[in-house]
């Protein structure tokens, strides 16, 4: 008769250790108590944890967070910054005003010229003679208030030309081209034309000329206007300002 097969007694107290090893106490731990670690021989690898699904570990060396990517406009370009605008807006001012300056230095230095004679004639006995305020008005005050209103009128024509019958062949001044930046319709599929330009232009030059303190109101608008960035100028002509490559 066969017998079965005999099995080894295991060892009160549970399984011993593997060589090199050192076994957990047995029985069930108190609340509270972490077993210490085991200790495993060279070459061996742990067991993978146990990780809920849809449960990602964090990393261990988390650096800190990186740069915010630039707002972008609805065509997937980065909006200009409010250093660029502004650097671009000095620079297409000092141009404009120039070429005013050469026009209307020429009268300015006339009438200039007239009041200093006019306030420094004498009389024969070396005396000053006292000019007379009707003469000087005349003469003097009404063509320069004329003047400066001429000024004013040549000044937001040539603005006209500028703004709008040049920038809306390319979306470009020569400020905007030099801080790399151009006007472009908020909806992508339309092109920059003559009533967009010309709406810019009524509210950024014409406004700002006519309300106090608009031009400042305008300008500044793009510093809290969500999500594009716009002055004022831009949201009446349903535009943005873009950073371009070229």
């Amino acid at each position: 008769m066969t017998q079965p097969p005999s099995y080894p007694t295991p060892p009160v107290g549970g399984p011993q250790p593997a060589a090199g090893g050192v076994a957990p106490p047995p029985g069930p731990h108190p609340h509270g108590y972490a077993a210490p670690p085991q200790y495993a021989p060279p070459g061996y690898a742990p067991p993978p944890q146990y990780a809920p699904p849809g449960y990602a570990p964090p990393p261990w060396h988390a650096g800190p967070p990186g740069p915010l990517p630039p707002p972008l406009s609805p065509g997937g370009q980065p909006l200009a910054s409010f250093a660029d605008r502004l650097l671009a807006w000095l620079i297409d001012s000092a141009l404009a005003s120039a070429v005013s300056l050469v026009l209307f230095l020429p009268f300015f230095l006339v009438l200039w010229l007239r009041m200093a004679t006019e306030i420094t004639q004498t009389n024969p006995d070396g005396s000053l003679v006292e000019p007379d305020m009707a003469t000087l008005f005349v003469e003097f005050f009404l063509p320069m208030l004329l003047l400066q209103f001429g000024f004013l009128v040549v000044t937001l024509g040539l603005y006209w030309l500028y703004h709008v019958e040049y920038l809306k062949r390319g979306g470009q001044t020569v400020g905007k081209k030099a801080l790399k930046l151009r006007v472009v319709p908020i909806d992508p599929t339309r092109t920059l034309d003559r009533r967009m330009a010309g709406r810019r232009w009524l509210v950024q030059y014409l406004g700002g000329s006519l309300v106090p303190a608009g031009a400042y109101v305008d300008g500044l608008w793009q510093l809290w206007d969500k999500p594009w960035q716009q002055c004022l100028h831009d949201k009446f002509a349903e535009t943005v300002v873009v950073k371009v490559s070229t």
